[in-house]
Protein backbone atom coordinates (compact mmCIF):
# COMPACT_ATOMS: atom_id res chain seq x y z
CA UNK A 1 0.00 0.00 0.00
CA UNK A 2 1.21 3.16 -0.93
CA UNK A 3 0.58 7.10 0.08
CA UNK A 4 -0.98 8.97 -3.54
CA UNK A 5 0.04 12.57 -3.84
CA UNK A 6 -1.91 14.09 -6.89
CA UNK A 7 0.88 16.97 -8.91
CA UNK A 8 -0.85 19.33 -10.39
CA UNK A 9 0.28 22.46 -11.32
CA UNK A 10 0.35 25.66 -8.73
CA UNK A 11 -0.69 23.38 -5.76
CA UNK A 12 1.80 20.51 -6.03
CA UNK A 13 4.11 21.78 -3.07
CA UNK A 14 1.85 21.73 -0.72
CA UNK A 15 1.16 18.12 -1.09
CA UNK A 16 4.51 17.26 -1.32
CA UNK A 17 5.44 18.82 1.54
CA UNK A 18 2.11 17.43 3.37
CA UNK A 19 3.82 13.91 2.04
CA UNK A 20 7.00 14.66 3.76
CA UNK A 21 5.13 15.43 7.01
CA UNK A 22 2.31 12.42 7.11
CA UNK A 23 3.84 9.36 5.07
CA UNK A 24 6.17 7.74 7.63
CA UNK A 25 9.57 6.53 7.05
CA UNK A 26 9.39 3.55 4.19
CA UNK A 27 6.13 4.33 3.35
CA UNK A 28 5.65 4.15 -0.87
CA UNK A 29 5.17 7.07 -1.93
CA UNK A 30 3.66 7.33 -5.32
CA UNK A 31 3.48 11.35 -7.09
CA UNK A 32 0.58 10.76 -9.32
CA UNK A 33 0.61 13.19 -12.29
CA UNK A 34 -2.94 12.86 -14.81
CA UNK A 35 -3.00 14.98 -18.08
CA UNK A 36 -6.25 15.20 -19.17
CA UNK A 37 -7.64 14.24 -22.88
CA UNK A 38 -9.43 16.80 -23.71
CA UNK A 39 -7.79 19.76 -25.04
CA UNK A 40 -5.58 17.22 -27.70
CA UNK A 41 -8.42 15.36 -28.26
CA UNK A 42 -10.24 18.62 -29.23
CA UNK A 43 -7.06 18.98 -31.43
CA UNK A 44 -7.37 16.35 -33.69
CA UNK A 45 -10.95 16.53 -34.16
CA UNK A 46 -10.50 19.74 -35.79
CA UNK A 47 -7.28 18.70 -37.74
CA UNK A 48 -9.44 15.80 -39.55
CA UNK A 49 -12.48 17.65 -39.68
CA UNK A 50 -10.46 20.81 -41.56
CA UNK A 51 -7.64 19.05 -43.45
CA UNK A 52 -8.56 15.87 -43.33
CA UNK A 53 -6.40 12.83 -42.19
CA UNK A 54 -4.08 12.22 -45.22
CA UNK A 55 -1.31 13.96 -43.35
CA UNK A 56 -0.96 12.61 -39.75
CA UNK A 57 2.77 14.27 -39.32
CA UNK A 58 0.85 17.43 -39.20
CA UNK A 59 -1.77 16.79 -36.24
CA UNK A 60 -1.69 19.38 -33.32
CA UNK A 61 -3.02 16.97 -31.40
CA UNK A 62 -0.07 14.84 -31.26
CA UNK A 63 2.21 18.37 -30.70
CA UNK A 64 -0.19 18.82 -27.73
CA UNK A 65 -0.20 15.60 -26.01
CA UNK A 66 4.02 15.96 -26.69
CA UNK A 67 3.96 18.83 -24.87
CA UNK A 68 1.32 17.67 -21.98
CA UNK A 69 4.01 14.37 -21.40
CA UNK A 70 6.60 17.04 -21.47
CA UNK A 71 5.23 19.30 -18.90
CA UNK A 72 3.85 16.43 -16.45
CA UNK A 73 7.31 14.76 -16.30
CA UNK A 74 8.65 18.45 -15.08
CA UNK A 75 6.17 18.46 -12.44
CA UNK A 76 7.31 14.90 -11.78
CA UNK A 77 10.78 15.53 -11.18
CA UNK A 78 10.49 18.59 -9.40
CA UNK A 79 8.25 17.42 -6.91
CA UNK A 80 10.21 14.21 -6.82
CA UNK A 81 13.41 16.52 -6.00
CA UNK A 82 11.06 18.50 -3.45
CA UNK A 83 10.15 15.02 -1.98
CA UNK A 84 13.87 14.02 -0.86
CA UNK A 85 13.28 10.68 -0.78
CA UNK A 86 12.07 7.57 -2.81
CA UNK A 87 9.35 7.44 -4.74
CA UNK A 88 7.46 5.83 -7.95
CA UNK A 89 6.67 8.34 -10.45
CA UNK A 90 2.70 7.77 -12.29
CA UNK A 91 1.59 9.52 -15.08
CA UNK A 92 -1.85 8.47 -16.57
CA UNK A 93 -4.22 10.27 -19.33
CA UNK A 94 -7.52 10.79 -19.68
CA UNK A 95 -10.90 11.72 -17.44
CA UNK A 96 -8.67 13.71 -14.82
CA UNK A 97 -11.27 12.43 -11.83
CA UNK A 98 -11.55 9.48 -12.82
CA UNK A 99 -7.83 8.34 -13.11
CA UNK A 100 -6.95 9.99 -9.66
CA UNK A 101 -9.73 7.74 -8.27
CA UNK A 102 -8.77 4.70 -10.28
CA UNK A 103 -4.92 5.08 -8.97
CA UNK A 104 -5.84 5.59 -5.05
CA UNK A 105 -7.29 2.04 -5.17
CA UNK A 106 -5.80 0.29 -2.36
CA UNK A 107 -3.55 2.86 -1.02
CA UNK A 108 -3.61 3.85 2.81
CA UNK A 109 -3.86 8.06 1.77
CA UNK A 110 -4.36 9.94 -0.90
CA UNK A 111 -2.84 13.88 -0.51
CA UNK A 112 -4.68 16.49 -2.88
CA UNK A 113 -4.77 20.39 -2.64
CA UNK A 114 -7.68 22.62 -2.96
CA UNK A 115 -7.76 23.89 -5.96
CA UNK A 116 -10.99 26.76 -6.19
CA UNK A 117 -11.54 29.88 -3.95
CA UNK A 118 -8.55 30.03 -1.85
CA UNK A 119 -9.64 33.37 -0.14
CA UNK A 120 -12.77 31.41 1.43
CA UNK A 121 -13.01 28.34 3.71
CA UNK A 122 -15.89 26.50 2.19
CA UNK A 123 -16.92 24.25 -0.96
CA UNK A 124 -15.97 26.40 -3.45
CA UNK A 125 -12.21 26.01 -2.17
CA UNK A 126 -12.30 23.00 -4.25
CA UNK A 127 -12.73 22.84 -8.16
CA UNK A 128 -15.08 20.56 -9.72
CA UNK A 129 -12.35 17.36 -10.41
CA UNK A 130 -11.18 17.83 -6.90
CA UNK A 131 -14.66 17.83 -5.23
CA UNK A 132 -15.32 14.85 -7.50
CA UNK A 133 -12.00 12.86 -5.66
CA UNK A 134 -13.41 13.72 -2.54
CA UNK A 135 -16.21 12.33 -3.04
CA UNK A 136 -15.43 9.03 -4.30
CA UNK A 137 -11.68 8.66 -3.42
CA UNK A 138 -11.67 4.74 -2.26
CA UNK A 139 -9.17 5.87 0.63
CA UNK A 140 -8.99 8.32 3.14
CA UNK A 141 -7.60 11.48 2.20
CA UNK A 142 -5.74 14.39 3.13
CA UNK A 143 -6.79 18.10 1.71
CA UNK A 144 -4.49 20.56 2.09
CA UNK A 145 -4.93 24.55 1.40
CA UNK A 146 -1.72 25.14 -1.53
CA UNK A 147 -1.00 28.32 0.58
CA UNK A 148 -1.71 29.66 4.10
CA UNK A 149 -5.66 29.05 4.88
CA UNK A 150 -8.14 32.12 4.71
CA UNK A 151 -9.10 32.76 8.47
CA UNK A 152 -12.98 31.37 9.89
CA UNK A 153 -14.44 35.11 9.45
CA UNK A 154 -14.23 33.88 5.55
CA UNK A 155 -17.23 31.27 6.42
CA UNK A 156 -20.10 32.12 5.01
CA UNK A 157 -23.18 33.29 6.99
CA UNK A 158 -25.49 30.87 7.91
CA UNK A 159 -28.40 30.61 5.52
CA UNK A 160 -31.79 32.78 7.26
CA UNK A 161 -34.50 30.84 8.90
CA UNK A 162 -37.74 30.59 6.84
CA UNK A 163 -40.22 33.12 8.17
CA UNK A 164 -43.24 31.77 9.81
CA UNK A 165 -46.52 33.61 9.20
Amino acid sequence: MAVIVWITEGTWPACVDAARTHAPAGTEIVLLHVTGHEIPGVAHGAFAGLLGRGHPERDPGTRLEDLAATSARQLLDAAADRLGRTCTRMERTGRIEREVVTAAQGAQLLILARDGDHTHLGPHSLGPASRFVVDHAPCPVLLVWPEPAPGIATIPPPPHPPHHR
